[in-house]
């Protein structure tokens, strides 16, 4: 019933508010937070406009990240008109298409190059720095503690002992330490296929950006190449990671790292990464009744496997989450 008060309230703030006039308004896309998104059709303009109530969403960082983001020169969704009272934004509509649709072996450089394209704009910039929360100890570790509670705990029913506690505990200091250790940039937090609009020109379109963040250098390229809704080849991943790693030192993003010392850092934080995620697909069937993440646990669970064999250190950890069942 709040929802649909709250559809009411929105369309009226657009009629009666603005003087947009539409016949239909429709679902533009899922979330995985308490935002909604619809699209309108206003003259020959397809528009967006987002629901985000306002005491469980707060529209500012969108607001003032998109701003930012536009002057770095990505192509973001314009704020059209703002509501902050009720929650309410008016947006520019960057199409239909994800990334994820038109993914496939043909389509991936190309959509790939333009999206690590503008992912460098994003880590080179130095302004607005201020706009963004740290990536810190205290995030990192608590982000980690997710798969414990949601996935672990709650999902798969464990009762862990005081070793498994400790071993993850062990874990999650040595993954927050490596993504400490790295340069700090922009950091969009979920640069994947989902969020990717593709476009015909100024490609990606880039969306959900308003958990930004100022943290590792190496965060959304685990976001992107080690997505967890498409996989690729380790050596095709690689080859990407190469490329990108010569341009952060062309930029002096980085400077005094090796490529193999990168790439442990890119493994290390896509284990933080998809730990976390394991927690939030979970809990996003449990507490929110979203089931529809579920399938995507084996492809995440796959990749922090995948790593702990490679690194010694990992080991444990390992074959903690080889021991589990993924469904």
């Amino acid at each position: 019933m709040q929802d649909d008060q709250r559809l009411i309230g929105l369309q009226s703030w657009l009629r009666d508010g603005l003087g947009i006039a539409f016949d239909e308004i429709a679902p533009a896309s899922g979330d995985a937070s308490f935002r909604r998104y619809f699209r309108i059709q206003h003259g020959d303009e397809s528009l967006i406009v987002m629901d985000a109530p306002p005491e469980k969403e707060d529209c500012v960082p969108f607001i003032n990240i998109a701003a930012a983001m536009t002057k770095m020169g990505l192509n973001v969704p314009r704020v059209l008109q703002q509501n902050l009272e009720q929650g309410y934004l008016l947006l520019s509509d960057l199409g239909t298409v994800q990334y994820l649709e038109v993914l496939n072996e043909d389509s991936v450089d190309r959509l790939y190059g333009d999206a690590l394209d503008a992912l460098l704009l994003l880590q080179m910039a130095k302004e607005d720095q201020h706009l963004l929360p740290p990536y810190d100890h205290a995030l990192l570790m608590r982000e980690m503690e997710l798969v414990r509670e949601w996935y672990l705990e709650q999902h798969l029913g464990l009762t862990l002992n005081t070793a498994q506690h400790q071993l993850l505990n062990g874990a999650f200091e040595l993954l927050a330490q490596s993504a400490l250790t790295q340069p700090y940039t922009w950091v969009h937090r979920d640069y994947h296929s989902r969020n990717l609009m593709a476009l015909d020109s100024d490609n990606p379109g880039v969306l959900d950006f308003q958990d930004a963040v100022f943290g590792p250098v190496t965060y959304d390229l685990v976001s992107l190449l080690k997505d967890c809704y498409i996989e690729w080849p380790r050596e095709q991943v690689l080859m990407w990671v190469s490329r990108h790693y010569q341009q952060l030192i062309k930029q002096n993003i980085i400077s005094d790292v090796d490529q193999s010392t990168f790439i442990k850092w890119f493994d290390l934080m896509g284990v933080q990464r998809h730990l976390k995620v394991l927690g939030i697909f979970a809990r996003l069937n449990i507490r929110d009744n979203k089931p529809g993440y579920l399938k995507d646990i084996p492809r995440t669970l796959s990749y922090v496997r995948g790593v702990c064999e490679r690194y010694p250190e990992l080991a444990n950890l390992g074959m903690l989450m080889s021991s589990v069942d993924c469904d």
